[in-house]
């Protein structure tokens, strides 16, 4: 597992330094992925205090710190380094992650993950020409995906049919545990629209 992630030296001194300052024992840093496996990937760390971690995140005891992986952000984080370096402002943290955006996804992956990847790997490609792009805003606990078009197609004259032509049917045919597609998108807004 310590491998996946390395962690400097000079970065540990530094995490280890601000946790102390937060003044709570058994305190850690967990590191996690936002929308993994997509181009709004962003790796994020953040303090984790005792009880504050999933069940099933990776411990890692470092030297100077325990860090916690989350283990969906795993695979996104192959050959992850977390640097930190000095300068005469103090100095920066810096967190290079080359494979977060990289699509990983498997039939074991979260459904959310997998929602994720086949919008950016097979829809939004399409949709691109238009400058249209759609999100997962969420998904609900009955597993219906709520999608947010943007770009043009917010307010596109065709997007009902886009949406339940195209994207829910790929949707729905890759995987088959969802229940159904919702869009939140504001169609009467037309300033970006691609059609008119």
């Amino acid at each position: 597992m310590s491998e996946i992630i390395q962690i400097t030296d000079s970065a540990q001194d530094y995490l280890a330094e601000l946790l102390e300052k937060q003044n709570v024992e058994g305190i850690a840093v967990r590191i996690f992925i936002t929308q993994p496996g997509t181009p709004y990937a962003e790796t994020c760390l953040a303090y984790c205090r005792p009880g504050e971690e999933e069940p099933t995140d990776q411990r890692l005891e470092l030297e100077k710190i325990v860090v916690l992986v989350d283990k969906n952000s795993i695979p996104f984080l192959e050959e992850a380094v977390v640097d930190f370096n000095a300068d005469r402002m103090g100095g920066q943290l810096t967190i290079k992650a080359p494979n977060a955006k990289m699509p990983k996804v498997n039939a074991d992956s979260p459904l959310e993950d997998r929602v994720n990847y086949i919008l950016y790997s097979e829809i939004n490609p399409g949709l691109a020409a238009h400058g249209g792009e759609i999100k997962l805003v969420e998904l609900t606990e009955d597993q219906v995906a709520v999608l947010a078009f943007g770009g043009g197609c917010q307010g596109c004259a065709a997007v009902d049919l886009t949406l339940k032509e195209g994207v829910e049917k790929t949707l729905m045919e890759r995987i088959p545990e969802l229940a159904g597609i919702r869009d939140v998108t504001d169609h009467t807004d037309t300033t970006n629209a691609y059609y008119r």
